[in-house]
């Protein structure tokens, strides 16, 4: 039930791998009397939860239809193949997908990546998500690409990963409905752009505006006193004028 004295609140969802606490620090700070609720969703879910009206806006991953959204592009993650610690490429400080044209490559259902075709040998069915492929790499199954936060995320003692030249990343974005930006989601615009709590959402004042603030400025300045040179003397005031001594006859 909603109504005038329902406080108001800000619904933000996000995929797996993306962490918002930073952006919901300065949130609370600035607006402590509006809470931000959090609300964790799947890489596929992610679009139609905003689209739906569920939540205010959402963090994914691009590519995503953007049909009826806006998307602001906050950052790209690099790409990293993640391999049990005793396999060959964890001897590397990088590699690239030719690397592993021979190891068999888990290409889970809920892949984030957009791949034209994966690389290395495909395995002989699809895991359903990334977390039961990485139950595979950890088997020996073959080994997995993914953005580096998700293999931290699913971080574990007898994995590793390493960089990987020649794949697609994944760049992650801010996303709302496109037909309406309320004052809140201004708010968290801000906050994710770095702009300041003073800032007037990121627009330049009109010239006129700045010509007349400039002159109310010029206007509130002190006088400037006008000091007498070095050396000098300031005649003081009915103090009689020294002339030329006149010639007696």
């Amino acid at each position: 039930m909603t109504g005038p004295d329902t406080p108001a609140s800000f619904k933000l969802a996000y995929v797996p791998g993306v962490t918002p606490s930073k952006w919901v620090r300065i949130w609370n700070e600035r607006s402590p009397g509006v809470p931000l609720d959090l609300v964790q969703t799947t890489a596929a879910d992610a679009a139609a939860l905003v689209r739906e009206r569920e939540v205010d806006a959402v963090l994914l991953r691009l590519p995503i239809d953007r049909e009826g959204l806006h998307a602001i592009p906050l950052y790209t993650e690099t790409t990293v193949v993640v391999v049990p610690k005793d396999h060959l490429v964890a001897a590397a400080d990088e590699v690239s997908v030719d690397d592993i044209a021979d190891d068999i490559v888990l290409h889970p259902l809920d892949d984030t990546l957009e791949w034209d075709r994966p690389p290395g040998k495909p395995a002989l069915e699809r895991p359903a998500t990334t977390a039961d492929a990485i139950e595979l790499v950890a088997a020996g199954v073959g080994l997995l690409l993914v953005p580096q936060s998700l293999a931290r995320l699913h971080h574990r003692r007898d994995l590793t990963y390493r960089p990987i030249s020649g794949a697609p990343e994944s760049g992650v974005a801010l996303s709302w409905p496109e037909e309406e930006t309320t004052d809140l989601m201004e708010q968290f615009i801000g906050i994710v752009r770095g702009r300041t709590v003073n800032s007037t959402r990121g627009r330049q004042q009109a010239p006129e505006k700045q010509v007349q603030e400039k002159k109310a400025s010029e206007k509130k300045a002190p006088a400037k006193i006008k000091r007498p040179q070095p050396g000098g003397r300031k005649p003081q005031r009915g103090a009689p004028k020294r002339g030329k001594p006149r010639r007696r006859s």
